[in-house]
């Protein structure tokens, strides 16, 4: 295996924990900042709605640069970020803090699966893009609970400083063990990338990725909260319960991408109708600390279990012209991670208490089945994508794949 696929999972692992890390740490926060749960919040909600300005303006801007030079650049922009977050003497610090390390997130997991299926042979492409995706799940198993419990213990500037630490490590193996790809073909064209756009289902798709995802962490964003004011969880006890979080996510990543290899859409419906459920239990049970141990797992399964037929869908639908929609699909993702991370903020400042959020969070996500619903209404319709959504001949072998499976 090459060492520079080890380097960019490093890359991978450090951003899914600056993504995710906040949240175990949001009281802390709160606290030293003095300011609201729900103001607290917006460090969360910046940094999604940045990932979705830099996953399309930095992968649009840089593509015509060497790929390795743009990845360094990304961990460089990664690692003063989170420097400026451990620092930060007030909110407002903090906040820019997060959001110039949001703005490599999209860029760097965009190029870098190019570059990770370059450093292998070509019938080995798919695993060194799972290699380098691998830190992102680490990250929520391992990282997310570690840098919470370090955070508790050492105040929760600590885990940004560790973070930035792990930046370092990152951008000192991507230049030196990952060689500079040759770039093959001719440069991806924007315009060209932009007719995917003209697609119904393409909208369709990337509404249900916002919703989605939205409701999941309408529910997780304040979770801290909830587990320790509403199920009655001692601070101390907030890592260990994200462990089963992140347990369920691995595992129903992994069920959800072996399902959509079937039906893409079935999954979609079926997972998206299981977390409505599963929500609708935790605002029901979050008091009793058994039911919430399981509601955690399942809900972690269920949400994340969505997003290999999400990606595989909206990447169907754009045909020929895939980059830019799966940049985009990565921003919607984020999307709806500040629109949960808002609406659950929103139920809290109304008074609501710290279920609302999950109750808010179900409602998203009930949306997200309506509209999932009528997107698959709608592709069974007789009617023609677009033209400009029309896969290039040498390219019709995966679409056809997954038109089979999104049946």
């Amino acid at each position: 295996m090459p060492l520079g696929l080890i380097a960019l999972a490093i890359g991978a692992f450090g951003i899914g924990l600056t993504e995710f890390v906040i949240m175990g740490l949001l009281p802390d926060v709160a606290r030293d900042f003095g300011v609201s749960e729900a103001t607290a919040g917006w460090l969360i909600s910046g940094y999604a709605l940045s990932v979705v300005v830099g996953a399309l303006g930095i992968t649009a801007a840089t593509t015509r640069l060497p790929r390795k030079a743009v990845l360094i650049g990304l961990v460089v922009l990664f690692i003063i970020g989170n420097a400026l977050t451990a620092a930060a003497p007030d909110y407002g610090v903090a906040m820019l803090g997060r959001i110039v390390a949001a703005l490599n997130h999209g860029a760097f997991f965009g190029i870098g699966s190019v570059v990770a299926a370059e450093l292998v042979a070509p019938e080995k492409k798919a695993g060194a893009i799972a290699i380098m995706f691998t830190g992102l799940t680490a990250a929520n198993v391992l990282g997310v609970p570690f840098g919470t419990f370090l955070g508790q213990q050492f105040g929760w500037r600590s885990t940004f400083w560790v973070i930035s630490a792990i930046g370092i490590v990152a951008l000192a193996g991507i230049a030196a063990l990952v060689p500079a790809p040759k770039d093959a073909g001719e440069p991806v064209r924007l315009r060209s990338e932009l007719r995917a756009f003209r697609s119904a289902q393409v909208w369709l798709s990337l509404a249900v990725t916002v919703l989605a995802y939205g409701g999941m962490f309408g529910a997780f964003t304040y979770i801290a909260y909830t587990l320790t004011d509403v199920a009655g969880f001692a601070s101390a006890s907030v890592p260990w319960l994200l462990v089963l979080f992140g347990a369920g996510l691995v595992i129903g990543n992994w069920l959800g991408g072996r399902f959509a290899d079937r039906s893409i859409d079935g999954t979609l419906l079926g997972f998206i109708a299981a977390l409505v459920v599963v929500l609708v239990a935790f605002g029901l049970l979050a008091f009793s600390q058994p039911a919430t141990i399981v509601i955690l797992f399942l809900m972690g399964g269920f949400g994340f279990g969505t997003v290999p037929g999400l990606q595989s869908r909206i990447m169907h639908y754009a045909g020929g012209a895939p980059t830019l929609a799966s940049g985009a699909n990565i921003g919607a993702f984020n999307v709806g991670n500040a629109l949960g991370a808002w609406a659950g903020g929103v139920g809290i400042a109304a008074g609501l208490g710290y279920t609302a959020p999950i109750w808010i969070g179900a409602a998203i996500t009930l949306a997200a089945l309506i509209v999932m619903a009528f997107a698959v209404f709608a592709a069974k319709r007789p009617r023609r994508e677009p033209a400009a959504a029309k896969p290039e001949p040498e390219q019709q072998a995966q679409p056809a794949a997954l038109s089979a499976a999104a049946r």
